[in-house]
């Protein structure tokens, strides 16, 4: 039996070796825990869930929830266990991390065909020629970075990712939080803590004012947009807040009866909501900071924190600079990049980009061509990112998104766009399928 190689047990790595194991190869999945473990990784556990349990959006009508549906389609392992291990969260797909990864590891498992090794890896020999999948994710260990930064000649950025803190449901005060999605969408499954305009200009003070975790020397602060530190939203003025993880549209405070000034969300992390994450609070402070700043959350005044909010590096590659269209180096066509590493961010992106990886390293093995979904479709625009027709600037990590897709005929109204785009996505792959002769996972 051929066998692939595939360095990282990620959700990246574990979609890799699902997709490989299908098409008949042996695959050796290397993973570095629990012999050695990232600053944020705790669990020995593969595909890890660090920065959140929430997968996003599962509605198709927006870009990241169009991508699961195509994933679900193309027999995606992650999606296969988020599925199995969800917890009630509106309208997104949030999960109970621990049994996620306890499921992906069981279906792993399951295959017969796929091995998973502890121990780090630090190098490639690439003399070998083999297909080898890199998924070593945006903690990368500090000698493979080295290894891959000398590899492809471009070099490495960074970027922060900061972790959002979980509180014990039991220290909440529900006579304060109250149950409700915004405009009353999906079963009430987010508590909300609600806010005064005294209350909120108290906690803006003493947000900004908070002490904050020393950045080391080697590191940069070029924060990804897509995930702030907190304290940095507030410093750009009150209405970043007001209009981004605080805002209260869309909710009544049942005390009033009234809308309130802002509001704090908390998403359950596991399925019997004894744990409860800050919605958008990942941070940089300090414990003694989140300590004294976030009790003054109403509701959270003798909160337990189960997780403090952190933050840490990313490593990722210019992937316009790197890599070919098949996620390929460009200077070592036999090595092939998986997930984050790439420059996707999120984990639907990260599983998304892994399962392609997984696909054409077991395709160059077996001696087929290589294949890339269409732009039209919701994986391909998120490639398309990564190997764009033209360069477009400073490259910088990405969420799949709609402004990734090829524009609509300007005769399409705007409002009835994302629906436009979604069911040319839907063509666009089922043709793709059929023209790959594409088979699922069994």
């Amino acid at each position: 039996m051929k066998r692939l190689k595939i360095i990282g047990a990620g959700l990246a790595g574990c979609e890799a070796a699902w997709r490989a194991s299908t098409l008949g190869l042996e695959v050796v999945l290397h993973e570095m825990k629990p012999l050695k473990y990232s600053p944020a990784h705790k669990s020995p556990k593969p595909a890890e869930l660090v920065c959140s349990n929430s997968f996003r959006s599962d509605s198709p009508d927006n870009a990241v929830g169009l991508l699961k549906e195509e994933l679900r389609k193309m027999g995606s392992l992650v999606m296969l266990a988020a599925d199995e291990t969800r917890v009630p969260a509106g309208k997104a797909l949030a999960v109970d991390r621990e049994l996620f990864s306890a499921r992906v590891e069981s279906l792993l498992n399951s295959r017969g065909n796929v091995k998973i090794v502890s121990g780090e890896v630090e190098s490639l020999d690439l003399a070998s020629e083999e297909p080898v999948v890199v998924a070593t994710g945006p903690l990368t260990s500090e000698p493979m970075a080295e290894f891959l930064r000398g590899l492809t000649g471009s070099g490495r950025l960074s970027f922060y990712d900061a972790l959002a803190p979980i509180v014990s449901g039991e220290s909440l005060d529900m006579e304060k939080v109250f149950p409700a999605d915004r405009y009353g969408k999906g079963g009430g499954d987010y508590l909300n803590a609600p806010f005064t305009k005294e209350e909120f200009e108290i906690f803006l003070e003493a947000l900004t004012g908070a002490d904050r975790v020393e950045k080391r020397a080697f590191e940069d602060e070029k924060y990804f947009e897509g995930c702030l530190p907190v304290e940095v939203m507030a410093q750009r003025g009150p209405k970043t807040l007001l209009f981004g993880p605080m805002k209260p549209v869309g909710l009544i405070d049942p005390r009033t009866g009234r809308k309130p000034y802002a509001a704090v969300q908390l998403r359950r992390e596991n399925l019997a909501g004894t744990l409860w994450n800050i919605v958008g609070f990942q941070t940089r402070l300090t414990r003694g900071g989140q300590d004294k700043v976030f009790r003054l959350i109403p509701g959270l005044e003798k909160a337990e924190f189960a997780r403090y909010g952190a933050i840490h590096r990313n490593t990722y590659l210019d992937a316009p600079e790197a890599l070919d269209p098949f996620q390929r180096l460009l200077k070592a066509p036999s090595v092939f990049i998986g997930g984050q590493l790439s420059g996707v961010e999120g984990y639907v992106e990260s599983a998304a980009h892994g399962l392609v990886a997984g696909e054409n390293a077991a395709r160059a093995i077996l001696g087929l061509e290589p294949v890339r979904p269409p732009r039209e479709t919701a994986l391909g625009a998120l490639l398309g990112h990564l190997a764009p027709f033209e360069r477009r600037g400073p490259f910088a990590p990405s969420n799949v998104s709609f402004g990734l897709f090829p524009a609509p005929d300007p005769s399409v109204p705007k409002k009835d766009r994302a629906a436009f785009r979604t069911e040319r996505a839907r063509r666009s792959l089922a043709l793709f399928l059929q023209e790959t002769s594409y088979v699922p996972p069994a």
